[in-house]
């Protein structure tokens, strides 16, 4: 091996490792790039070290300080490329990160500030709006901004697409990996597509961000508070590329520490929580294709950063991701059950007295509002009512403006536990199934309770 002028040097050209304990008989080969191998723990030493390059080339480190929001990973690359280069460094975080997260930055010399983590991205309070308020404060000072910088998907473009594509000697099918910022996804996906238009790119996003409910339907989910750490968000960034992808999958938080823990004890592989979310959706791709198809999984960070969270005994117990759980199956099943049902909708076009008449037929209180056959949004009795007695709405106009666009959707493979929490925790009377944006069922909380107590 040859002598490094630095760590920076030593970033990249990771192992890639064929999973064989934990596949499935019939499955496809699951590879997996150990991107914690980089020197700070993670994939994200790739970006910092390009994005960090590039803006000294534009001139953009005039003060030497740094700021960005992190989810812990991106600012131990951003530190050790500091460090190496007497760089300042400052960043926010969420007080949801594990404390080994929080520590390591603070060992590189890090100014380190955690910020509350259930507020809108767009409140002061954020870590995201923190940051930028820190850099406004400073000026002169680089804010890296990895979710919304286009260098983030070049840097995997450049670097980490072509690793792949030699590692596995451009024999590849799919391509599998979670969505954080986006930036690994988008770069390395559009890299292997350029080299074959057939591989498929496959997205794993946790339950509660906002990317899969955006890709399935145009309009982004509601976001919701979720264990897992390093991927999904509560915003669409920009650097996610959408068209790249081919299919994305959801993932709730005990199957991601599940799968991370199983990558340990069956492969010997210490990974995080991010990285079991991609195992598990390499799995469910590998079960689906068969044998004779390759897959390729990233692995983003270490265990390391885990150990008092996902590989913690009693922290595990006590969210309750060690208890066993009836299954129950996937909303898949509760359509089945309510197959037969005639799905009564409206168009954007129709009237309010088309509309109430309707409603008045079917005896239904609020009704989905299709357009070009894909679900746009809901019409509610209640609405219509406040909107005539004030006088805004007269039965001959249409429906337009009074179509709530907020409104909860639910795949055919949700599992069926998730709706259940769907509809607790919401307070939501009714949630659309829908497939690929056409709406495949409607389901109420009767229909919920009716399956569970024939279950």
């Amino acid at each position: 091996m040859p002598k490094l002028n630095n760590i920076l040097e030593a970033i990249g050209n990771t192992p890639m490792v064929q999973l064989k304990r934990m596949m499935p008989e019939g499955a496809g080969e699951v590879y997996a790039k150990l991107e914690f191998m980089n020197p700070g723990g993670s994939i994200k030493d790739r970006m910092a070290r390009y994005i960090i390059e590039d803006a000294e080339r534009r001139g953009e480190l005039k003060s030497g300080m740094i700021v960005e929001n992190t989810s812990g990973n991106t600012g131990v690359g951003v530190a050790i490329v500091a460090a190496v280069k007497g760089y300042k460094a400052i960043f926010t975080i969420p007080d949801k990160m594990s404390d080994e997260k929080i520590n390591l930055l603070k060992a590189f010399g890090a100014k380190v500030v955690v910020t509350k983590t259930n507020v809108p991205a767009d409140s002061p309070e954020s870590y995201y709006e923190t940051a930028k308020r820190i850099h406004r404060e400073n000026p002169g000072s680089f804010y890296l901004n990895q979710y919304h910088n286009p260098k983030n998907i070049e840097a995997h473009y450049n670097l980490t697409g072509p690793e792949i594509w030699k590692d596995m000697d451009g024999k590849i099918d799919y391509f599998v990996a979670g969505i954080g910022t986006g930036g690994t996804l988008s770069g390395a996906g559009k890299f292997l597509k350029e080299q074959d238009k057939n591989i498929k790119i496959v997205a794993v996003d946790p339950y509660g961000s906002v990317f899969y409910d955006f890709f399935k339907t145009g309009k982004p989910g509601k976001p919701e508070v979720y264990k897992v750490e390093g991927i999904g968000e509560d915003m669409i960034t920009q650097a996610m590329d959408f068209s790249v992808v081919d299919d994305m999958l959801q993932v709730n938080d005990r199957d991601c520490f599940l799968t991370g823990r199983d990558l340990t004890t069956k492969e010997g592989i210490f990974a995080g929580g991010s990285s079991g979310a991609a195992v598990w959706g390499a799995i469910q791709v590998a079960k689906r294709v068969g044998p004779g198809k390759r897959i390729v999984v990233v692995l983003p960070d270490s265990g390391t950063r885990y150990l008092s969270k996902m590989f913690n005994e009693t922290w595990m117990r006590d969210y309750g991701f060690l208890e066993e759980k009836p299954e129950l199956g996937s909303v898949q099943r509760l359509l089945e059950r309510k197959n037969g049902s005639e799905i009564i909708s409206v168009g954007t076009s129709e009237t309010v007295h088309n509309v109430i008449s309707k409603m008045k037929k079917y005896d239904i209180s609020q009704l989905p509002v299709l357009e070009n056959g894909e679900l746009v949004g809901l019409i509610r009795e209640s609405d219509l009512l406040g909107m005539m007695v004030s006088g805004r709405y007269t039965p001959a106009q249409t429906i337009e403006g009074a179509i709530v666009r907020d409104y909860h959707i639910a795949a055919r493979e949700m599992p069926i536990s998730r709706l259940a929490e769907l509809f607790s925790k919401s307070n939501a009377d009714v949630v659309f199934a829908v497939d690929n944006r056409k709406l495949v069922g409607i389901l109420t909380k009767i229909d919920l309770i009716d399956f569970l107590a024939g279950a």
